[in-house]
Formats: C-alpha cells, sequence, structure tokens
C-alpha cells in the first residue's frame, strides 16, 4: 500500500515537470514571435548612398612665402567701358567709349606682408584669369588703363603688417566662361617676378563677380 502511494507521487511529480517544460517552451516560443513581429513592423533604416561627390570650397585667400593676397573685388563691366565712367586723371573729351563682344571685368586683389622684413617692389603680381575649362585671359595693356586707378601699385613694396597693398586690371573674358578664378604670383622665396614664369610661384584665387 506504501509503494503504490510513493509511486503515485512521483508520478504527479514528473507530470508537473513536463507541464512545466512544456509552459516554458510555449512561453519561449512565444516570445520569439512577439520579438519578430516587433521587429517586422519597424521602419527599415534608410541607407544613404554615397554619390561620390565632393563638395568645392570656394579659395579668396592665397598665401605665398610671406605675402598674403587677398581677394577685394570684381566688377563685370559688360560689353562696353563708357567714357563717362573713365577715372584716369588724364581724361579728356576725345575719350571714347571701349567695346568688346565679351565681358570687361575688372579685378582687384590686395598683397599683404605677412613677414617681418620688407618685401620688395616687383616681387609679386596678378596675372590671368582662368574659367572652369581652363581657358585663360591675359590682362589688357594700356587699352583700359583710363578706367583703372592713376597710380598702379601692383608689385610695390610690402612693408610687413601694413594693410594690403590694392592691384587692379581688368580683363576681356569670353561670356561663355564660368568659374572665374585669378592667378596670383611671386618670384621664387619673393624674390623677383619672373617674366618667363619659369620660377615663379602661384596659386589661384577665386572670384565672385559683381554685375
Amino acid at each position: 500500500m506504501k509503494l503504490n502511494k510513493s509511486s503515485k507521487q512521483f508520478n504527479q511529480i514528473g507530470q508537473t515537470s513536463s507541464l512545466l517544460l512544456v509552459l516554458a517552451v510555449i512561453v519561449l516560443v512565444a516570445a520569439v514571435i512577439v520579438f519578430l513581429v516587433i521587429k517586422m513592423a519597424e521602419k527599415p533604416v534608410k541607407v544613404e548612398e554615397k554619390t561620390g561627390t565632393t563638395v568645392v570650397v570656394p579659395i579668396y585667400e592665397q598665401t605665398l612665402g610671406d605675402i598674403k593676397f587677398i581677394f577685394e573685388s570684381a566688377t563685370n563691366h559688360g560689353d562696353t567701358l563708357f567714357a563717362e565712367n573713365v577715372v584716369s586723371s588724364s581724361y579728356s573729351s576725345y575719350s571714347r567709349d571701349l567695346v568688346t563682344t565679351e565681358n570687361f571685368i575688372e579685378v582687384k586683389v590686395g598683397a599683404q606682408n605677412i613677414g617681418r622684413l620688407s618685401i620688395e617692389d616687383n616681387t609679386w603680381d596678378i596675372e590671368n584669369i582662368v574659367d572652369s575649362e581652363g581657358r585663360e585671359f591675359a590682362p589688357l595693356n594700356n587699352s583700359a588703363d583710363d578706367w583703372l586707378p592713376d597710380k598702379d601699385l601692383c608689385g610695390e613694396l610690402l612693408k610687413p603688417s601694413f594693410d594690403p597693398t590694392p592691384c587692379v586690371k581688368m580683363y576681356e573674358v569670353s561670356k561663355k566662361s564660368t568659374g572665374l578664378r585669378i592667378r596670383v604670383a611671386t618670384g621664387k622665396n619673393n624674390g623677383r617676378v619672373d617674366s618667363d614664369m619659369k620660377d615663379n610661384e602661384s596659386a589661384l584665387i577665386d572670384l565672385i563677380v559683381a554685375e
């Protein structure tokens, strides 16, 4: 009789353990299902595609040796330099309009000595305008002088920490040209500018052209 009672108790314990195991499996399966449902309901993370485009930052200052070149202004005068706008003191009533099929662009760049010693004259200059296609436009010689300041300060002596010395030149530039930049130059080690430009140090500065 005692044996039957013990056997019955053992069976009850076994049944309870099996029931608990089944319940644990059911709870685990339910948890997995709930987790999967939640994940499926979440919005997929948007993956940003790399376009490979590089943002080009404009450069308005360049330093060559102890000379800092600073863009100051650029003005598009259109296809005509009017006689009434002549700024030279040599202006006379016989002055005539200067006309082109393209655009006259006036550029002013300042040069500043950031070193400790004076930099001699003829050691710096501004040269050609370069467009986005690599086309180059040289400054006008003599023909546009009446529309430029009387005193040409390009290449003047630069004293340490003085305000930038302005260099102003006029250019004839194609109407199709965009992305204009100006080439600035100094001689090797801030020495004299080489007329052949072989030993010059140079850099390009972006222009903001006002109409």
